[in-house]
Parts: structure tokens; C-alpha cells; sequence
């Protein structure tokens, strides 16, 4: 009989096969995306200290809107790019998590680099 494997177990194990290679320095930290059915999250973390410098969410107060769809992505992705700045933060490496760069994260990942964040 063939079972189906659970799609996020194999998110899971992408994005480990992927964070061999990507680290987050003081330089060059890492924007981390996750995204949940009903919310959207994106952190700026710092690896070698192991601290998150920047974060935002569609859980946050003062958020308005659904936060499972791409303009609520684009909204974050905009949100975590000015934190940033403000932080003197304008490089760094992109964790898409083991999702396709694809939708959502393709909006927040957009809305950043709009905003003044390259990577």
C-alpha cells in the first residue's frame, strides 16, 4: 500500500537540507519565513548569537486585515523591511523555510526588496 507522506514533514526536512548551508551572521542576518494556514510570520535573525533582531506577524496588534492571503504577506514583507532599516539592517540572506518561493512567501519576499532590504 502507498502512503502519502505528511507535506510538512517534508517542509521540515527541506528546510533542514537547506540550513546546512544558510546562516545568519551580525553582517548578514537571516530572514526567516513561516507561514501557517490561517497567519504569516517573518523574523531577521542573528545566528551566530543566536538572537532574533527584527520580527513581524499578521498576529500583531494593530494588524488589520486576513492574514493568510498575499497582500497580508506583502504587508509584512513591507513591515519587517522598515524595521530593518531602522536597524541599519539592509542585507541579508533569505530562508524561505522549505516553502516554495511561491504566493505568499514570493509577496512578502518581494515587498521586502521593495522596501530596502536586499537579498
Amino acid at each position: 500500500m502507498i502512503t502519502k507522506q505528511d507535506k510538512n514533514q517534508v517542509r521540515k526536512k527541506r528546510h533542514a537540507r537547506v540550513r546546512t548551508k544558510i546562516s545568519g551572521t551580525a553582517e548578514r542576518p537571516r530572514l526567516n519565513v513561516f507561514r501557517s494556514n490561517k497567519n504569516i510570520y517573518a523574523q531577521i535573525i542573528d545566528d551566530v548569537a543566536g538572537v532574533t533582531i527584527v520580527s513581524a506577524s499578521t498576529q500583531e496588534k494593530g494588524f488589520e486585515g486576513a492574514g493568510n492571503n498575499a497582500e497580508a504577506a506583502a504587508k509584512i514583507g513591507e513591515i519587517i523591511a522598515k524595521r530593518a532599516v531602522e536597524k541599519n539592517i539592509t542585507n541579508v540572506v533569505f530562508d524561505r523555510g522549505g516553502y516554495l518561493y511561491h504566493g505568499r512567501v514570493k509577496a512578502l519576499a518581494e515587498a521586502a526588496r521593495e522596501n530596502g532590504l536586499e537579498f
